[in-house]
């Protein structure tokens, strides 16, 4: 199984702890890097701006994403050494920084490939988890600044505690497990001489740019951006937002709280994908003909409108390549007033298809372009809920995620919305939420979970 949740939660055994951060040529060798023509993608773009805003705030609010993994032999320091080099020299985008200019443009600045080096730090022994926790949490720095991922080691003797800590400007969920395998196999390479099983990845710097040429290429006329902007308009001008009370009062960021509960295990999983097909949908259409029929419950709502994150990686190299690939994309349909699973989940499926569509029209595009008298309400420091469903069962390496005991975890950054993962793994399926840590958000989410999952796991149980 893959633990998830806030880093807090995560309880690392004691042991001598050595980071890999960058050494001082390499950040001399980043304040000299020059301007580069390709900017931030549209994620990067809302995510830095919204870390500068917040950037008096006395925790960090940006993401620090880690990613955990037991190692049951003594680590090679040299070989780790020289595995995270070649790992950080395969991905351009660990050689990008971005400055705000004084015209509030983020500019990207590119470093000289083979600039990048990172070398050991031993910070000796640790005996306490929070110490550990606090210590890779302390030394990698906000997105403000280049470096701002660090690798990890915990030694206990016959084991290592293994795990990087990424800002969420540089990853994201598909990005975390290609970078656990990925520098898993350039470590096999480098200990003991074995050929990495890994294609050479797409540069991240380049799909910006495409994405960025494709973005300003649409008008108010792109029957993409028509459609966006009817839902908006169907939805008051507003994106969706969670259905329950948050419990958010006044401008101040919240940090985050989390939950994870368990579905089912994967016969359970099986089966509501059979009953998803059977009616008409796939595994994602009845994650939203549940999420929908929940709303209908709690909210008594006879619409649904939500948000899902999609993986824009669209070849094999960019499928090996670390960055933010991923698009928003609105999965909407009207909820029959007694419309039962079965028959939700074949609506649900068309809506999550007809919202794939349009994930080449960044909705940070489509707002840019909405004129003052659209009808549109969404201001420039716009959060959304979310619901992401990812089958990780065929992600390379998953086959040793119980061995490992490998976790992903994130800091307890600024929360204004409810993210949700529905994670399918090998063994079973899991919702993780991400959420304002307030007394009100706890009973909400509670209650949504409780509600979400009772619906999942009736459309999965066996009939006779």
């Amino acid at each position: 199984m893959v633990d998830f949740g806030l880093i807090d939660e995560w309880n690392p055994a004691p042991g001598r702890v050595v980071s890999w951060e960058a050494t001082p040529a390499a950040r001399a060798a980043a304040a000299a890097a020059p301007a580069h023509s390709a900017p931030p993608s549209h994620q990067q773009e809302h995510y830095l701006r919204q870390a500068y805003r917040n950037a008096g705030t006395e925790y960090r609010v940006s993401g620090l994403c880690l990613v955990t993994a037991e190692v049951p032999a003594v680590l090679d320091r040299a070989a780790m050494t020289r595995a995270v080099n070649e790992f950080l020299g395969r991905h351009d985008t660990f050689r990008s920084w971005f400055a705000l200019e004084p015209d509030g443009t983020l500019r990207r600045h590119l470093i000289e490939a083979g600039k990048v080096e990172f070398a050991p730090v031993d910070h000796g022994p640790l005996t306490d988890s929070a110490a550990i926790r606090e210590l890779a949490q302390d030394r990698t720095p906000s997105p403000a600044q280049w470096d701002c991922f660090t690798f990890w080691a915990v030694e206990h003797g016959e084991s290592t505690t293994v795990f990087m800590a990424i800002d969420h400007l540089h990853t994201d969920g598909v990005g975390q497990h290609i970078s656990s395998f990925e520098l898993a196999c350039l470590y096999a390479k480098h200990a003991w001489d074995q050929t990495p099983p890994i294609l050479p990845p797409a540069s991240y710097t380049e799909y910006c740019a495409r994405e960025r040429a494709a973005s300003a290429r649409l008008s108010l006329a792109s029957p993409e951006v028509g459609a966006w902007l009817r839902l908006l308009r169907g939805n008051d001008g507003e994106l969706p937002s969670f259905p329950l009370d948050l419990g958010l009062r006044g401008d101040d960021p919240h940090r985050s709280a989390h939950r994870t509960v368990r579905l089912f295990d994967e016969d359970a999983a099986a089966r509501f994908e059979k009953i998803c097909r059977d009616n008409g949908g796939e595994f994602a259409g009845g994650v939203f003909a549940a999420a929908a029929l929940a709303e209908r419950e709690l909210a008594d709502s006879d619409y649904y409108f939500g948000i899902t994150p999609l993986n824009t990686r669209s070849t094999f190299e960019e499928m090996a390549s670390i960055g933010w690939y991923v698009a928003l994309v609105p999965v909407a349909f009207p909820i029959g007033i007694r419309a039962s699973f079965e028959r939700t989940v074949a609506r649900a499926q068309r809506a999550y298809e007809n919202g794939m569509r349009l994930k080449n029209t960044a909705v940070h595009r489509v707002l840019e372009l909405a004129p003052a008298d659209s009808g549109i309400a969404v201001g420039p420091h716009w959060s959304n809920p979310m619901i992401s469903y990812v089958d990780a069962r065929d992600f390379a390496g998953s086959e040793f995620f119980d061995i490992a005991r490998s976790g992903l975890y994130g800091n307890r950054a600024a929360s204004e919305e409810a993210l949700i993962w529905i994670n399918r793994l090998p063994h079973e399926t899991s919702i993780s939420v991400i959420y304002p840590d307030n007394p009100i958000a706890h009973a909400s989410v509670r209650r949504y979970l409780d509600t979400l999952g009772g619906i999942i796991r009736s459309a999965a149980a066996e009939r006779e």
